[in-house]
């Protein structure tokens, strides 16, 4: 096992020290990295045919479990529900990019907004926060990070500040409420917390701390926030809204999609359908509506992302088979003693490092089980460790772009419309702010809990 471990370690950090470098393609990284889990970590250390299959996860879409969930259930290797959500999603977006929606969106705004940076930068970052309460923060940025590249595009600033600062507030959004990120759904259901029992907990730390993140990222970006050159925008030389509406039909079908995506989305919990199914559905529907265009749509996807995803998940499944992610645990667990502080701050500040670098819902699922030790041997309120753990593992997703689906998806958007985000750039502002976040939350729960 300790050679399984070593070799599970050193492929994830070179894997991750290949994105930072982005010399190669992201989708190459991961998919090559995770070959090499499948074949040196499982198959030649361990020689665990069982750990290769569920890592593959294959066996997922023929459980009932993965379409129809009652109870909240772990999960293992490759969650293809996450893969066949985003698809499902870029499928929905597509098909309402092609009927003009996010044309039509943008200009309203714009005109809203008179046409400057500033309030679309304030309006976009607050409507991420928001919707990421009720809606998975993968749709919010997926839906926004679209709308500001075109917005940005008519008006002639650079979306890159706009999108970054979407990602963080929508992850900060996702963490006042139980279902706005998939740790919180993890650890809600695991311990049998409610959509208000967060909202008034950790969703008040997430207010407090949405205000001065606002002022934060506005101050970091206030220079960037100018269309080029300082030239002025003409409103009356752009088309109206509805110039941007290519077919009303269409409009009008993508809009009932999209309608009926985030219903689904927000009743999921009482509906007890997965996102998997909710994905699937929305994308086979897009599909239907767009007969015509079908093919095309389907070409537009970025399967890059999907790919990566998978690759990434597999990687991860090699920490989780070796153990590597319990030792984790247990180090939080020898080290906090009875001190509730200590233990607070280690379970927060450790969460978010993990989360930072390893997907935060397989690590949400994995310290579950150390906070329910901790508290039934310390005598700490079982709800002050899991709020802790939620906003630990949600917000310290933040602090770099593989640490959370949100991030993935906003980067990728831009890059894919010409604007490609580095390590360097996205880390130099967002986690700065993670750790101001992070440090507000800890005196929160200091404070309210102590």
């Amino acid at each position: 096992m300790v050679a399984a471990q070593t070799f599970a370690v050193i492929i994830f950090v070179g894997m991750f020290v290949l994105i930072v470098l982005d010399k190669i393609e992201r989708q190459y990284v991961t998919l090559g990295s995770g070959l090499l889990t499948l074949v040196v970590v499982f198959g030649l250390c361990m020689r665990n045919g069982s750990a290769i299959v569920r890592t593959l996860a294959l066996g997922d879409f023929f459980k009932k479990d993965f379409w129809y969930q009652v109870e909240e259930s772990e999960s293992a290797g490759i969650n293809w529900a996450t893969i066949i959500f985003i698809a499902g999603m870029m499928l929905m977006v597509e098909g309402m990019a092609k009927a003009g929606f996010f044309r039509w969106l943008c200009m309203k705004i714009a005109f809203l907004v008179k046409c400057k940076t500033v309030p679309v930068f304030l309006t976009f970052t607050i409507l991420a926060a928001v919707l990421s309460m009720f809606i998975d923060s993968i749709t919010v940025i997926m839906f926004l990070a679209a709308v500001t590249v075109e917005l940005a595009h008519l008006l002639k600033f650079n979306p890159i500040p706009m999108i970054l600062s979407e990602i963080f507030c929508a992850n900060l959004g996702g963490s006042a409420t139980m279902c706005g990120d998939p740790p919180n759904i993890i650890i809600g259901t695991s311990l049998g917390f409610s959509f208000f029992d967060f909202l008034m907990n950790t969703g008040i730390a997430a207010g407090i701390s949405l205000v001065v993140s606002i002022i934060f990222l506005y101050l970091a970006f206030r220079k960037e926030l100018v269309t080029k050159d300082g030239e002025k925008v003409d409103i009356s030389k752009l088309p109206k809204p509805s110039e941007a509406i290519t077919n009303k039909k269409d409009f009008i079908v993508s809009s009932i999609i999209f309608g009926c995506a985030v219903v689904l989305l927000i009743t999921h919990g009482t509906t007890h359908l997965t996102v998997a199914t909710i994905g699937l559905f929305i994308g086979i529907i897009t599909l239907i509506a767009n007969a015509k265009h079908a093919s095309e749509i389907l070409k537009k996807v970025d399967y890059k992302t999907l790919l990566f995803f998978i690759g990434l998940f597999i990687v991860v499944s090699g920490l989780e088979e070796t153990n590597i992610l319990d030792k984790i645990a247990q180090f939080i667990e020898n080290i906090s003693g009875g001190d509730v502080r200590l233990m607070i701050a280690i379970i927060v500040w450790v969460s978010a490092i993990a989360s930072a670098f390893v997907d935060n819902i397989p690590f949400a699922a994995t310290m579950v089980p150390v906070i329910k030790n901790l508290a039934a041997a310390s005598g700490t309120p079982i709800s002050t460790l899991a709020w802790a753990l939620a906003i630990g593992t949600d917000i310290g997703g933040s602090a770099t772009p593989i640490g959370a689906s949100a991030n993935v998806v906003g980067t990728s958007v831009a890059a894919k419309n010409g604007h490609p985000i580095s390590w360097g750039r996205y880390c130099k502002k967002l986690a700065p702010a993670t750790v101001i976040v992070l440090t507000i939350s800890t005196i929160y729960l200091f404070v309210r809990y102590v």
